[in-house]
Formats: C-alpha cells, structure tokens, sequence
C-alpha cells in the first residue's frame, strides 16, 4: 500500500458518492463503519455532485486522506483515516474537519455574502 494506490482509492469513493452510488461508496469502508452507516452518511452533504481529494500523507500503519465533498447546499472537508485490509487500502475512520454553506444557484448578484467563506468546524 503507498500513496498513489491510497489515492486511487479515495479517487473511486469520491466518484461513487458522485455518481449517487452509496453501494459503491461504502465499499472501500470498514466492516466497523459498514455497521454504524448511518452516522457515516451524515457526514456527507448527499447527494454529492463534485468531489476531490485534497491530500494524501501517510502516518504511522495508515494515511491521512482530505477530501472535499460539495453537494447542493453545502461543502464538506473531511479527514479520512485509510488503512491496509486484506490487501487493499480501506476507509477506517472520517470525521468532518469543515462544513461551509453554498449560495444557492442563480439570482445572487453579489459575489459572496458576509461569513460565506468561514467555515464551521463539526466534530463526529
């Protein structure tokens, strides 16, 4: 397991929860976090449309992965644990690092709105 191949993986989760594929997402997750779904998915601003990873760092037996999720009416930073089950990186943790509101679609004629760009940080 090394950074790329982390990095594809969180490539392939992202494009799972993009394409409305909640299967897909929630195979590259832990058992554990198969089990407690449910707080997982709060997580997520859902349906996603648009997201990235941002960062791949190892540490210690695992990696630290940032992803960006956007969806409709938010935009979520999450800190992702990865770590090497049976052979493949998997999801093992996820907690949010930043949750910022998005300006609804059409009809804004100011550019940004006061507070839009300071994100509130939420704990799991």
């Amino acid at each position: 397991m090394d950074v790329d191949t982390v990095r594809e993986r969180a490539t392939a989760f992202c494009e799972a929860l993009d394409a409305g594929d909640v299967d897909g997402a929630t195979s590259h997750m832990s058992p554990e976090l198969r089990r407690n779904l449910g707080e997982v998915l709060a997580l997520l601003p859902l349906p996603s449309n648009e997201s990235t990873v941002e960062s791949v760092e190892k540490s210690g037996p695992g990696y630290n992965v940032v992803l960006r999720l956007a969806g409709e009416t938010d935009e979520v930073e999450l800190q992702t644990r990865w770590k090497d089950r049976d052979g493949e990186p998997t999801l093992v943790e996820a907690s949010h690092l930043s949750r910022t509101e998005r300006a609804a679609a059409g009809g804004a004629d100011d550019e940004a709105g006061v507070g839009e760009d300071e994100p509130a940080a939420v704990e799991a």
